[in-house]
């Protein structure tokens, strides 16, 4: 005798109406209380795994309105510099860019790309005055990398720039103009 323990229904047995919604997607509200003093936007957070979670997710999810649990499973000293990448890639605005001097070598630039994970840096004097931007853009075909910077960075004159604190419409405004 077939017995009916429990009444269940199938993807085929309901059928959405497509466009059919009452709520419109931008008042829809995601955001969750994670603790008593922090909010995220979307309900999203990373385990503390180490097959999971590191500096790149971190700030993926940070972008996106959620938080990232740095894994334990490395010295004290990479977990302070794997939470240091997600704090410094604030909105993508590095508030303390790391610098490199005319004279510091290509080679020496691919390393710091190598270990930090992205390729342009601003080139600055001694006294710590901005004189142009090296990008992986500027040294993708060169394969002499004991050349100083200086030979193939972007210099200062070229550079797309406004003044900190600028208000959003006018930087989108200047990127728009400047199509960057």
């Amino acid at each position: 005798m077939l017995r009916i323990a429990k009444e269940a229904l199938t993807f085929d047995d309901v059928l959405l109406v497509p466009a059919h919604s009452t709520v419109l997607p931008n008042t829809a509200d995601l955001s969750t209380q994670l603790t008593k003093t922090i909010r995220l936007n979307i309900p999203m957070l990373s385990a503390a795994m180490d097959t999971v979670t590191e500096a790149r997710l971190a700030i993926a999810l940070a972008q996106e309105g959620g938080i990232g649990f740095i894994h334990k499973n490395m010295s004290i000293e990479r977990q302070a510099e794997e939470v240091r990448r997600v704090k410094k890639h604030e909105s993508g605005v590095v508030t303390d860019p790391q610098t490199v001097l005319p004279t510091t070598t290509l080679r020496e630039v691919k390393e710091l790309t190598e270990r930090n994970g992205f390729a342009g840096y601003p080139v600055v004097t001694e006294e710590n005055e901005l004189v142009g931007i090296i990008t992986g853009r500027d040294v993708r075909f060169v394969t002499d990398l004991s050349q100083p910077v200086s030979v193939y960075m972007t210099p200062k004159e070229r550079l797309v720039t406004v003044r900190e604190g600028e208000a959003r419409e006018v930087v989108l405004a200047k990127m728009h103009e400047k199509r960057v």
